[in-house]
């Protein structure tokens, strides 16, 4: 990897860790359904102005049915749950509770495409379970204003995101990444609008958390998605798959230095877990030993 790709690597880390730190400052004056449409609508006129000028909008409207899909597997459902789950979770593990995706990937891989696993990724998963049980055994409690439900839905973001890798592997393997990441934003924006106007809060949310909600959908999103793609077009996917483990330590990073969240010997114990059981489930380590 060269060192610019380095950097990039890096970069995309930092960006989408700090993403849980602007939801966290947002989503109380905006509620989850206005937050999430103002991540995902600035950001599709943000990539849709890109494609638009790249000449790359043919691409969108030839795929719009299984973009449509993917809109909502991977940016309207899980963008939402992680908004709810920010009322009552840090961000630090929010990000941690993040690294979750490539194992539930991994499972929806052996479920629905029929992909084998080997032993060590199979591993991996239990592992991966172990870690996540480490981070919230204490926090399951699901009476009023507990935090049970907040990692429920921090958790079922990441089965969606599971779901949508392996979506995207179907029904939109080779169409240009760009395209279907405009094209998902854009249709994430029409499936939550009319939540959203439903739910708009009544007070207007003061500029510090319009900064935060645009910091989120332009930094965090447009921006990010476009580094990912320049990634994943110079490096290759196992590489660019690399940023999954980063971003939690990134995560835990921002919300310890500017919102004094505690890192406590439980959140590195089940961070460290977590990212093994990705290692594992991803097969990034045991591989030789699995072939």
């Amino acid at each position: 990897m060269s060192p610019k790709d380095l950097r990039d690597l890096f970069m995309l880390a930092a960006i989408w860790g700090s993403s849980f730190l602007f939801t966290l400052k947002a989503v109380p004056a905006f509620g989850p359904f206005p937050l999430t449409v103002v991540r995902v609508g600035a950001s599709a006129i943000a990539l849709m102005s890109y494609l638009s000028l790249t000449g790359r909008l043919k691409v969108f409207l030839d795929n719009w049915k299984p973009i449509f899909g993917l809109g909502i597997l991977n940016a309207a459902v899980p963008f939402a749950l992680y908004a709810y789950a920010a009322l009552r979770l840090e961000s630090g593990l929010l990000a941690v509770l993040n690294a979750m995706a490539p194992l539930f990937g991994a499972l929806v891989a052996r479920l629905w495409l029929k992909e084998r696993l080997s032993r060590s990724r199979i591993l991996g998963l239990f592992v991966g379970f172990l870690g996540i049980l480490i981070l919230v055994y204490d926090k399951l409690s699901f009476s009023q204003g507990a935090q049970g439900w907040a990692v429920l839905a921090s958790l079922l973001a990441t089965v969606f995101y599971g779901i949508a890798a392996n979506y995207t592997a179907r029904y939109l393997r080779g169409v240009e990444p760009r395209a279907v990441a405009a094209g998902s934003m854009v249709s994430a924006t029409l499936a939550l609008l009319p939540f959203a106007l439903i739910w708009w809060p009544e007070q207007a949310p003061p500029l510090a958390s319009w900064g935060a909600a645009l910091s989120l959908s332009l930094l965090c999103t447009a921006v990010a998605y476009l580094i990912f793609y320049r990634l994943l077009a110079n490096v290759g996917p196992s590489k660019t798959i690399t940023v999954t483990f980063l971003v939690p330590p990134f995560g835990v990073f921002w919300g310890t230095l500017l919102l004094g969240e505690a890192l406590t010997l439980q959140m590195l114990a089940g961070m460290a877990t977590v990212l093994l059981g990705t290692l594992l489930a991803t097969g990034v380590i045991g591989r030789r030993k699995a072939a």
